[in-house]
């Protein structure tokens, strides 16, 4: 048995301090996530949440605390360290190849995990050991309509889309979401949270999210951070409910 499958968490913070110069960006931050769990991490602009995505995904180091997975410290591993054990990011603000397929960009996310090099791209796009996994990928997400059309000409939802697409291609157990439903209309949130529910089941997901309906319709767990610390954390009901969360942050959120 897993410590996954134990119900105990698979990723975990303990501690994590960051500073930058005379701002301290994170305090003591502590969190937890666990297989088949939405855990959204919620607060106002400048509360610390994409400096401790970035302490969480490798783009950072802590000054001080550990970050764990499987129970093994990672703290010190690189971001690509890290995606190798399963732990992918995406960002705020779409990374994708805008030139290329979406077929070619996932192909080119799943050769990044097989750890393979191509002299060419040519000779990468027709291999079937890259083009198999971004064809199910693909299926999966929704998004094999759009195979052939470059990224670039894709709708906003459907590039965030391929963005977690890409994530998945890495084969992670963790996914770290920065905002994926930022900057969408209704219909195009209600695509991505069924994304989501769907890959719920065989995920542990931290969700940065501002977007409230999204977050207590999504999340078993909300943590609420506030000048770098967390000032509440619990299911989405008792931390919608908590005085001191509302002052803070939710009562301008509606």
């Amino acid at each position: 048995m897993t410590r996954s499958d134990s119900g105990e968490p698979i990723f975990e913070a303990r501690g994590l301090e960051k500073r930058f110069g005379g701002i301290h960006a994170t305090r003591d931050l502590s969190l937890q996530l666990t297989m088949g769990t939405v855990h959204a991490l919620i607060g106002p602009n400048g509360a610390g949440k994409t400096t401790a995505l970035a302490q969480l995904s490798g783009e950072l180091r802590p000054d001080a605390g550990t970050v764990l997975h499987k129970g093994e410290d990672i703290s010190r591993l690189s971001m690509a360290a890290r995606s190798h054990r399963g732990i992918a990011r995406s960002y705020q603000i779409t990374a994708t190849f805008e030139e290329f397929s979406v077929r070619d960009n996932l192909e080119l996310a799943v050769q990044s995990r097989a750890r393979r090099h191509f002299s060419l791209w040519r000779r990468a796009a027709g291999d079937p050991t890259l083009r198999e996994p971004a064809e199910r990928i693909m299926e999966q997400v929704g998004l094999q309509p759009f195979a052939d059309r470059s990224a670039g000409a894709l709708a906003h939802g459907q590039k965030r889309q391929l963005e977690i697409a890409m994530a998945l291609a890495t084969q992670p157990s963790v996914l770290l979401l920065d905002e994926p439903m930022a900057g969408m209309g209704r219909a195009e949130c209600e695509t991505i949270m069924a994304l989501l529910e769907g890959l719920r089941p065989h995920h542990a997901i931290l969700l940065v999210e501002h977007d409230m309906d999204v977050v207590f319709r999504l999340a078993d767990e909300v943590s609420v951070l506030v000048g770098g610390s967390i000032l509440a954390s619990g299911d989405p009901e008792t931390v919608r409910e908590n005085p001191e969360v509302r002052a803070a942050y939710l009562e301008e959120s509606y």
